[in-house]
């Protein structure tokens, strides 16, 4: 899944990951959702987004979830796979998808930890399988295939010759 430290994301499992967003964002009633990578780069979202900081969000979103991760070690587990935290007004239910990704869900009084912990958990499946399919993917030159095909021996000529 990844080239380097950089994930790589095929077109078909983006648009996956998009539509199980869309659709946990409305079966969930959250505010908003979000996927990220663990090293803090957006993958997608959906719902009321255009006035949150998406990406100091993820970033820390990221931080968090690797600050509990070593706090995991240290009480000898393997990891803490779901974190919830309670505000005021907005909540956020936090949990890892396939060991690849942090799922982020963000809503108010018009939700539920219950009803959100439930959409996470359908969501999270199709997630799973989304990156599992991106990473065979990967595996059998599908990134060569995806970064290089387009690219012809006229462009790269014309590239050296200009």
């Amino acid at each position: 899944m990844s080239l380097g430290n950089q994930m790589i994301m095929f077109e078909e499992e983006h648009r996956q990951i998009q539509v199980a967003c869309d659709l946990l964002q409305k079966a969930s009633n959250a505010i908003a959702v979000l996927v990220v990578g663990k090293d803090g780069q957006e993958i997608a979202r959906s719902g009321e987004t255009a006035h949150l900081d998406v990406t100091s969000l993820s970033s820390l979103f990221a931080g968090n979830v690797a600050a509990t991760g070593a706090i995991a070690k240290l009480l000898q587990e393997k990891e803490f796979s779901g974190q919830f935290h309670e505000g005021e007004k907005t909540s956020i239910h936090i949990s890892l998808v396939a060991t690849r990704a942090i799922l982020i869900v963000v809503f108010d009084q018009r939700s539920s930890l219950g009803l959100v912990r439930l959409r996470v958990k359908k969501a999270a499946e199709t997630l799973t399988a989304a990156f599992d399919s991106a990473v065979r993917k990967q595996s059998q030159g599908g990134a060569k295939t995806q970064v290089f095909g387009e690219i012809t021996d006229e462009d790269i000529d014309n590239l050296f010759n200009e």
